[in-house]
């Protein structure tokens, strides 16, 4: 029986309408499927406003109980399950009825990628609510009721219009995960402190000026993101942080490293601020850094200090003004990367740099013995171009890395491809722009690019030209509107990786099955309502096959002998076998499962 007695404290009448007319009705079929497996699946079907049979579900009597009074083992409605999960994802919802309350045995609510202005007030009665999905909407405030929603372990509001977070959200103590990007917070409350289970916390694409001293406390948190704010300082008492391992600042108004005393930190993202000068106080604090990115900065020299960072095994110093090195780099045993292109060098003869790091620190240390006071005479041989240029003509020279990300364009120009001449380019990105169609210049690179990066666009479709660029072997397309792919894809023998989460199948693309060399298919995000287990069973190199938050009603037993799988992801679809109990052991137990099932 339901743990929630039918009606109880509800009024009869709660969820009836008699002035509105009765929205699209869901597929009596999926409402009857719901009442078994306790989960519903509505998104993508364009619904402005949730019919009441949703609402009603676990209310109302059952149409076959009013026709048929002799009931089968898998028709006997009395034993229904309450309603626990809730998807309506990718619809037009501009809110949400009070009438959510009639489905109080709810677990996971998910409204994501709507419209929503406002939620009802009554979702605080929702107290078994443990996943909370708002991302992609327009809310500007969330009401007080929110935070009383003990259970919640799961609250994503990223993609909002959200400009202020009241200290409420600090009683929500079982969060671990919450997403705060993309919004127009100004500031966020001391309470976020109270939230000791997050892992992770992304602040990252607001109006943020300060960081609130209460987050110290987080004993638990690794990664700070903040990027894209307008920070202007980092709090030293920051350093507390016991876990912090990861801290992105970049696209801020910072204009000195963060003072962090006593730190672990592993990574420090700096890029696109207004350092110019690196403080050897600030570095001695830094000794733990394995990642330091300052590129797009405007740093004119290295202090010999720099030595410090022993553990340092990246160094990212793209487009800024340094002229010389300290030798003292040579002495630093870990680095592996040394990026310096868009700097005017000098010194430095222009092949040495495009011979990799393990060259250039070679001649550092040979510069050390030659001259052990570091006071070498220096020539003027300007080697790059200034840090202002648009294009980076070194980087397509020496990386073989044509970069066109996040301009926000509408197309390609001209000149980044007129830029790249005969030189070989082997990784194109485009990611990040508002590119309605695929650049169909890109053909001519066809002979050199092995990596494609056209994420985060607004893609419908791809040309039949794509077949023509043969030696690709990843290709990343995800969060675009594709439906489908061209069956020409085929001719890509290299292909080895496919990303297309976020974007609208309803069909897994029939063409993957054709590519044999793929190792890596990732379609979460998506509406696909099956796949074919024989046909990937021929994939014989795939190894991680992601569909999770698709469609799937049912995982085909035949899937367990695609032994090459070594990671598969299904959350989130409204499949009820296997269970989730067998999902959350891992892959190996999800094949051995669907094996066992396999008709004999």
């Amino acid at each position: 029986m339901s743990r929630f007695k039918r009606g109880a404290k509800l009024d009869s009448r709660a969820g009836f309408r008699t002035e509105k007319e009765e929205p699209a009705a869901v597929p009596y079929g999926l409402l009857k499927t719901a009442r078994k497996s306790g989960q519903l699946n509505l998104s993508g079907r364009g619904l402005t406003e949730v019919p009441q049979s949703v609402w009603r579900l676990n209310l109302d009597t059952p149409e076959e109980a009013k026709q048929n009074l002799s009931f089968g083992a898998d028709d006997r409605w009395w034993d229904q399950t309450d309603l626990t999960k809730l998807l309506l994802p990718s619809n037009k919802l501009e809110a949400l009825s009070e009438d959510v309350k009639l489905l109080p045995a709810l677990t996971v609510l998910d409204v994501h990628d709507n419209q929503l202005t406002s939620l009802p007030t009554s979702i605080g009665e929702l107290q078994h609510l443990q996943k909370l999905s708002l991302s992609h909407n327009k809310l500007k405030e969330l009401p007080k009721e929110v935070w009383s929603l003990k259970n919640l372990t799961c609250l994503q509001l990223q993609q909002n219009l959200l400009e202020h977070l009241p200290e409420g959200v600090g009683l929500l103590t079982n969060l671990d995960d919450i997403d705060l990007s993309n919004n127009q917070l100004t500031a966020v409350p001391d309470s976020l402190g109270n939230l000791n289970h997050l892992v992770k916390l992304n602040l990252s694409h607001n109006k943020l000026k300060s960081l609130p001293s209460g987050i110290s406390v987080m004993k638990n948190l690794r990664l700070l993101d903040c990027t894209h704010n307008q920070l202007e300082s980092i709090p030293p008492v920051l350093s507390q942080m016991a876990s912090l391992e990861q801290l992105y600042l970049r696209h801020n108004k910072l204009r000195f490293l963060p003072e962090l005393p006593s730190s672990r930190l592993k990574e420090l993202h700096v890029g696109n601020n207004q350092i110019e000068v690196l403080e050897a106080e600030h570095l001695k604090h830094l000794s733990t850094l394995s990642v330091l990115e300052l590129r797009d900065n405007k740093v004119k020299t290295l202090p010999e200090e720099i030595e410090l960072l022993q553990g340092l095994e990246r160094l990212d110093l793209v487009n800024n003004d340094i002229s010389s090195l300290p030798a003292a780099l040579a002495l630093l045993p870990k680095l592996k990367i040394l990026t310096l292109e868009g700097n005017p060098l000098r010194g430095i003869r222009r092949d040495l740099l495009t011979k990799g790091t393990n060259e250039l620190l070679k001649y550092l240390r040979g510069r050390i013995k030659e001259d052990p006071d570091g006071k070498g005479d220096e020539p003027d041989t300007a080697m790059t171009l200034p840090s202002q240029a648009k294009i980076n003509v070194h980087t397509i020279k020496t990386l073989k890395i044509l970069d066109y990300s996040e301009k926000q364009m509408a197309c390609v120009p001209d000149d980044v491809f007129d830029a790249v001449g005969s030189e070989p380019v082997a990784s194109v990105n485009f990611s990040k722009n508002q590119l309605a169609a695929v650049p169909p210049r890109l053909v001519e690179l066809k002979d050199s690019v092995s990596d494609i990066n056209l994420g985060f666009n607004k893609l419908t479709s791809l040309p039949l030209e794509f077949c023509m660029l043969q030696q690709l072997a990843h290709i990343d397309l995800r969060n675009n509107l594709l439906t489908s792919l061209p069956m020409e894809i085929e001719a890509l023998m290299k292909l080895r990786s496919i990303t297309l989460s976020f974007n609208r199948f309803k069909l897994f693309p029939e063409v993957l099955y054709r590519v044999p060399s793929l190792e890596t298919i990732l379609i979460s995000n998506n509406q696909v309502g099956a796949i074919n287990p024989l046909q990937l069973k021929a994939l014989d190199k795939l190894s991680t096959l992601d569909l999770q938050n698709n469609d799937i009603m049912q995982v085909p037993p035949e899937l367990g002998n695609c032994t090459s799988l070594r990671a598969l992801m299904l959350d989130g679809n409204p499949f009820r076998n296997p269970r989730a109990a067998i999902v959350s052991r891992g892959t190996d137990a999800v094949l051995e499962y669907l094996r066992s099932r396999i008709p004999t």
